[in-house]
């Protein structure tokens, strides 16, 4: 009789290890591209050649590792107990906060909101150069120039942090940027505006790492009123009755993806939907959408004499973009950190506007020497 058991046992156990080869045998995928936060494996090609052949298991294994059959689902399994049972995060880039809040920590944003790693003295100061060289050649030209830094979600909404994590001092390396370009008319520090706002609406989402269009709203109208200040010929920023508010139910976002419980969580996006008809269109690359995340988008209004803008931006820009792209005849977004003198020229551009995430302060430190003299 213990003969006959540990045979099923033992035929049970291969059976159930060997399903998800089945899966994958029978043409089934176990992946969800949509439930994950980044790119999957692509099935390898056999070539005939030694070097393709050498990489080829390793690129099956990569493969077979992203697709083998039930894989979303156990994923998905997985956080589920991790975060409902244990009530802890599934994945080590994400961390649980209070009230259903999820909070980035990677890309130095833990350390951010601890501030264990401040900016040292030579990169605040190479912070504070590059912008005053960039306002400097911007106004040789008669150009507009903006530089704003976007605060993270922990920075606007530290109650919701878990309260496991402590801040080790009260100056942050966004605290320590801003407050060294605080006597520079280009700097705009939109904090401010975002407390005031936070106070009347949500203005980041719940699972993601980035704020909703209620956040980015007020934003916008600090940098347009910025820009006005120093080209009136852009229109004053659209004001807040000419959209209509709606709250729609979304798959969780990309801190849920991180934890591979998208389809799990649920983001309630609070969005603004224009009441009168956008005239931006974007031209490159054609069919996107304004806010897509591109290296490189461009949006035009057709039969504009506005003036034309170049934006350095990051993916905090995505939600801006549909509101600035209004105010510009032609409007080049660029995916980058550093200031770039040769693609203003190119463009022609009458205001430049530098954005950057907080985060991102400790990851790239600008090389002042980039920004060419006047």
């Amino acid at each position: 009789m213990r003969r006959l058991t540990n045979a099923v046992v033992v035929v049970s156990f291969l059976l159930i290890i060997s399903l998800p080869l089945a899966v994958n045998l029978a043409g089934g995928d176990g992946a969800d591209r949509t439930a994950e936060n980044r790119e999957l494996a692509d099935f390898p090609r056999l070539e005939l050649s030694w070097r393709r052949a050498v990489t080829y298991a390793g690129a099956m294994s990569a493969w077979f590792e992203d697709h083998f059959g039930f894989r979303a689902r156990l994923v998905r399994w997985y956080g589920e107990s991790r975060l409902f049972w244990l009530e802890v995060s599934p994945s080590s880039s994400v961390l649980r906060g209070r009230d259903g809040w999820f909070f980035y920590a990677d890309d130095g944003a833990l350390q951010d909101f601890t501030s264990d790693s401040p900016l040292t003295p030579h990169a605040v100061a190479a912070w504070r150069a590059t912008v005053v060289r960039a306002e400097r050649w911007c106004r040789a030209y008669g150009l507009a120039y903006v530089f704003t830094v976007i605060p993270d979600k922990h920075a606007v909404y530290p109650e919701a942090f878990p309260d496991t994590v402590r801040q080790l001092q009260p100056t942050s390396r966004m605290d320590q940027v801003l407050t060294a370009v605080s006597d520079i008319a280009a700097a705009v520090d939109v904090r401010p505006a975002l407390a005031h706002a936070k106070t009347r609406e949500r203005l980041y989402q719940r699972t993601d790492t980035h704020w909703n269009d209620r956040g980015a709203f007020v934003a916008y109208q600090e940098i347009i009123r910025a820009v006005r200040a120093q080209d009136p010929r852009v229109p004053a920023a659209w004001p807040r009755r000419d959209f209509v508010a709606e709250a729609r139910e979304v798959p969780g976002m990309d801190l849920a993806r991180m934890m591979g419980l998208s389809h799990v969580l649920v983001e309630t996006d609070l969005r603004l939907i224009p009441r009168r008809p956008r005239l931006a269109v974007v031209v490159e690359p054609a069919g996107a959408d304004p806010g897509a995340e591109e290296g490189r988008i461009v949006t035009e209004i057709p039969g504009s004499t506005l003036p034309r803008a170049v934006i350095i931006r990051d993916s905090f820009t995505s939600r801006l973009a549909p509101f600035l792209s209004e105010h510009f005849s032609r409007a080049v977004y660029l995916w980058q950190n550093d200031f770039d003198a040769d693609a203003i020229r190119r463009e022609r551009a009458d205001v430049v506007i530098q954005q950057i995430v907080g985060r991102h302060l400790h990851t790239f430190i600008p090389t002042p020497g980039l920004v060419p003299d006047p």
